[in-house]
């Protein structure tokens, strides 16, 4: 019998396993964890903002708020998980951004909050991937947009 946390453990990912499929790496890689996925459907992603990332330095200068643009790139990013652990063969291929729709920033990020990323994949199609996706600090809704990608 399988135990109930080993279950939860295989669907989530940790940074290590990020990193083999993303080709982001410091300062630039926006998610630090993925808590749950369901290969093809859904993928949830967190990200712990810290006062030490470099945006903080000229974004703005005595009142830190993190910049939207990579709130976005972590919807992207967390995203583009999703897309590789859904296909079939990703080895040796890039997801791009291909468009958003709808965006919309509802609350202030700053250093000390962690953002939790929730993406739902709503068409896939050949190589693209249209996904609706929203970002919540402390359960209050912080970005919302539809992200399109395609695998080169």
């Amino acid at each position: 019998m399988t135990e109930p946390n080993a279950a939860a453990a295989a669907a989530s990912l940790d940074i290590k396993a990020i990193l083999d499929l993303l080709p982001h790496r410091y300062p630039f890689i926006m998610i630090d964890r993925v808590l749950d996925y369901e290969r093809g459907k859904t993928i949830t992603g967190l990200k712990n903002v810290s006062m030490g990332e470099p945006c903080f330095q000229g974004h703005f200068p005595g009142e830190p708020v993190m910049p939207g643009v990579l709130m976005l790139e972590g919807l992207a990013q967390t995203g583009a998980v999703l897309a590789y652990l859904s296909a079939d063969s990703t080895k040796g291929k890039l997801f791009y951004f291909a468009g958003l729709e709808g965006v919309r920033f509802r609350r202030m990020v700053r250093p000390g909050d962690q953002i939790i990323y929730k993406l739902e994949m709503l068409k896939q199609k050949g190589k693209v991937t249209k996904m609706a996706g929203k970002a919540y600090v402390d359960n209050e809704l912080a970005v919302e947009a539809e992200l399109m990608a395609a695998f080169a």
